[in-house]
């Protein structure tokens, strides 16, 4: 017989899996600290949303409190790296290991290099490569002013007015070919030879762009198989407990193959079948998965958060209904602009709409919600929270807009602080 679980159950393992159950450590944190929990994620979303901080800095914050950001930088772009950048549940950190394999399934081809003309992109490509091959890690402006290419600049695309060289150093990223080596102020991507990014054990000495559409190794499809065990394998894990549909929306991998690693899984006993009180999708969880007695933690959660990816799987656990309303016109949005949900123990317990006053100093509550199920002390754990924030972000005060159920308890709180 399978094993049952109680929703309660599956929730702390869910929290304790994403690094959220616990107390946050007491000491200062540093990159040891930062890389662990990057490993127990296994990846963080990269948003270039700077409202309150770039959302990648965020998970850490909430899993870590007050931390230096710079850590970030150092972790993903300085040899030997413990992150990096590539496609995953959308552009993220990955762990280095996970690379070969998310290129043998990487399909998106969202702005890169399909539509430029075959010819231009081949001499393009040539170009950068070669330009890449001996310099210093390049931005996309900077690779375009050293190899001299200039064209007429198109108003027809809407959003993305991106140049041809832009392009096809995205294709070639898109590919695996090139890499992101850093990030400039300006969040512009630092373009480098794959080789060059990757720790040494993990490169294979590539220095040609492969054709179009291809990944740079040729795989068989067994090696696609093996890359997506090892995938829905690091998913599981990061998740602790959940559905097929969790663990493929996680590195954003296709169902059908999903489901035969899941098989491959629970095959090898890496993954067992259990049943959790009210779902009625078939549910997994991970041999290393621990069930906590009680969850403790408290966060306020990135709109971006690996926690809150998957919406479905966000309602069957806490019973929580978020949608992302950024791109909402204003008058019918519900709850703001950017809305981070607000973790208490085992419960989300509210939603607040914030923003940094840099300016002014100040961090911005537009809105603040409660849940049905807020535990009366939620007020002043907010409170306590987005304290906690503002002095990360070195913001001298909170303020609180009337807005929402929760706003005049929650400034009631935030004024006896």
């Amino acid at each position: 017989m399978r094993a049952r679980l109680s929703l309660p159950q599956a929730r702390r393992i869910a929290l304790n899996a994403q690094a959220l159950a616990g107390v946050r450590p007491a000491e200062p944190v540093n990159a040891r600290a930062v890389g662990r929990t990057f490993a127990q994620l296994q990846l963080v979303q990269i948003d270039s949303v700077n409202i309150i901080s770039r959302s990648h800095f965020l998970p850490f914050f909430s899993r870590l409190g007050s931390y230096d950001r710079t850590i970030l930088g150092t972790l993903s772009g300085a040899a030997p790296r413990k992150m990096m950048e590539y496609w995953a549940h959308e552009a993220s950190y990955i762990r280095p290991e996970h690379f070969r394999d998310l290129t043998l399934w990487q399909n998106r081809k969202w702005v890169g290099s399909a539509g430029i003309d075959p010819l231009l992109r081949a001499t393009l490509e040539t170009e950068i490569m070669a330009l890449l091959a001996c310099s210093r890690p390049l931005t996309a402006r900077e690779v375009k002013d050293r190899i001299g290419h200039e064209e007429e600049k198109r108003r027809d695309e809407w959003g993305w007015n991106w140049s041809s060289v832009k392009r096809t150093l995205e294709g070639l990223f898109e590919r695996g070919v090139i890499g992101a080596a850093s990030r400039n102020e300006q969040f512009e991507r630092r373009y480098a030879l794959v080789d060059k990014v990757l720790p040494p054990a993990l490169r294979n000495g590539a220095g040609t762009a492969p054709a179009a559409g291809s990944t740079p190794a040729g795989p068989a499809e067994a090696d696609r198989d093996a890359a997506m065990d090892r995938l829905i394998e690091a998913s599981a894990r990061a998740h602790g407990i959940g559905t097929l549909r969790c663990f493929a929306d996680y590195f954003r991998l296709p169902a059908r193959d999903a489901a035969r690693s899941v098989e491959h899984l629970v095959a090898r006993g890496t993954l067992e079948r259990v049943d959790v009180a009210g779902w009625d999708v078939p549910t997994y969880l991970h041999s290393a998965a621990k069930i906590p007695r009680r969850a403790q933690g408290r966060a306020l959660l990135s709109p971006f958060d690996s926690l809150v990816f998957e919406r479905r799987r966000l309602l069957d656990l806490f019973n929580f209904h978020y949608r992302l309303e950024i791109y909402t016109p204003a008058p019918k949005r519900k709850y703001g602009y950017y809305v981070l949900p607000f973790l208490l123990g085992e419960t989300l317990a509210a939603r607040v709409d914030l923003k940094a006053d840099r300016q002014g100093g100040r961090l911005l509550v537009r809105g603040a919600f409660a849940e049905p199920d807020a535990p009366a002390r939620t007020p002043a754990e907010l409170a306590a929270e987005l304290a906690l924030m503002a002095r990360w972000l070195e913001l001298d005060d909170v303020v609180v807009v009337p807005h929402g159920d929760l706003a005049h308890r929650l400034a009631q709180e935030v004024k006896r602080r």
